[in-house]
């Protein structure tokens, strides 16, 4: 496989409500992850839902991270693909510390394509003016 990224989606529990509730100790939290995972961040997106919940995006140089938390009960799913030299496992265990999850699973995925798969160079923009 030509490996272009590594893809983790995450399932947490037992977290305190009142953490997963704080859209600012999440946007802290993903903050602090990025720095650990040596990736660089592009924007950083979160929302607060009424009554309870939050969503959060960070667009990274190298790919996303995404965490979406339901307070009641004590869950959040976060998903984080990160392409290049980051490191995806040490952003989650950031996360994780910070919204003080008990329980974790993490499937983890190589993302790209087989190397049986004929595949072009990338595409330059200069032969793409629409798109440069």
């Amino acid at each position: 496989m030509t490996k272009l990224g590594t893809h983790l989606i995450v399932d947490a529990w037992q977290a305190p409500a009142d953490l997963l509730n704080d859209p600012e100790r999440i946007r802290y939290a993903l903050l602090e992850g990025i720095t650990a995972g040596e990736a660089t961040l592009i924007d950083l997106c979160v929302h607060h839902f009424s009554p309870h919940g939050v969503t959060a995006t960070a667009t990274l140089a190298e790919s996303h991270i995404a965490i979406h938390t339901w307070p009641e009960y004590g869950y959040f799913a976060a998903d984080l693909f990160f392409c290049g030299q980051g490191k995806p496992e040490e952003a989650l265990n950031v996360i994780k510390t910070a919204l003080e999850a008990q329980k974790i699973r993490v499937q983890s995925f190589e993302r790209g394509f087989p190397t049986f798969i004929e595949h072009e160079p990338p595409l330059e923009a200069a032969m793409y003016p629409s798109f440069a």
